[in-house]
């Protein structure tokens, strides 16, 4: 199905709100059923401390980012990203092997990825929204909920911020120093670990149920848009350099 095809499919959902979940369910069918990732159930929470090998995730299964805008400069960062969950969290590990590492971002809600940045857009429900977070390297987090992704002004036309008390929610573990300025050009291998409590997704989208065996709809990116070297990268392959495309997103299928 034609990109422009699923997009006008998406606004007419975000317009009448009827059917949402059987068209789009009929497009992610279509479009994205050749880009699925399975997420194991863990009976150990992650540590929160970039572990890529330890007790927690080293058995785990990572799915690659490295589907590159041609509209980025020739640096092609390797990112990597595992992902896991409990009954009550979501968890994500990216691995990032990088050059050109800036990060002057340091708030709540700051634009993060403007720095050397890893990013989670995920759609528990097809007739819902959907969220981005969006992490630096020194662990800033950007994050709201999407519910029309049409572009004004180069913004998204309707979402909401997270506040920071829903921020806090958010645990976060990034391995390089909060402030890298000037950019480390050489290369340097940096993580960024995650969790996100289900109960949070759910203050937006109500009732999501036991996940096991649910398909939720998601990408993930790497970004640098004001590094020396910007690039722009994703796991499901993008039909314009917009990661706000709900379109192109991939499945992130829960397993039993």
């Amino acid at each position: 199905m034609c990109p422009r095809v699923n997009q006008a499919i998406f606004a007419v959902c975000c317009v009448f709100k009827v059917s949402c979940g059987i068209i789009s369910n009929l497009v992610y069918s279509i479009h994205m059923s050749d880009h699925c990732y399975t997420i194991r159930k863990t009976a150990r929470p992650p540590e929160l401390h970039g572990l890529w090998n330890g007790p927690a995730w080293g058995e785990t299964l990572f799915l690659n980012i490295g589907c590159f805008r041609p509209e980025g400069t020739s640096h092609r960062p390797f990112v990597r990203c595992k992902m896991l969950y409990d009954d009550s969290h979501f968890y994500g590990l990216f691995l990032v092997r990088d050059r050109y590492v800036r990060c002057v971002h340091t708030g709540y809600q700051a634009s993060v990825y403007e720095d050397s940045c890893v990013e989670l857009f995920v759609q528990p429900r097809p007739d819902k929204g959907y969220f981005n977070f969006e992490f630096n390297c020194g662990g800033a987090l950007l994050a709201s909920y999407v519910t029309d992704p049409a572009r004004i002004d180069g913004q998204v036309a309707e979402a909401a911020l997270l506040s920071l008390e829903e921020g806090r929610q958010v645990a976060v573990y990034g391995s390089l120093p909060s402030i890298i300025e000037p950019e480390m050009e050489n290369e340097v291998t940096w993580l960024l670990e995650f969790s996100i409590p289900f109960a949070l997704l759910q203050s937006y989208t109500g009732g999501i149920g036991k996940v096991e065996g649910q398909k939720w709809r998601g990408n993930l990116y790497k970004c640098g848009n004001k590094t020396s070297h910007p690039h722009w990268a994703s796991w499901a392959p993008l039909s314009a350099r917009n990661f706000h495309a709900p379109w192109d997103f991939g499945v992130l299928r829960f397993a039993p």
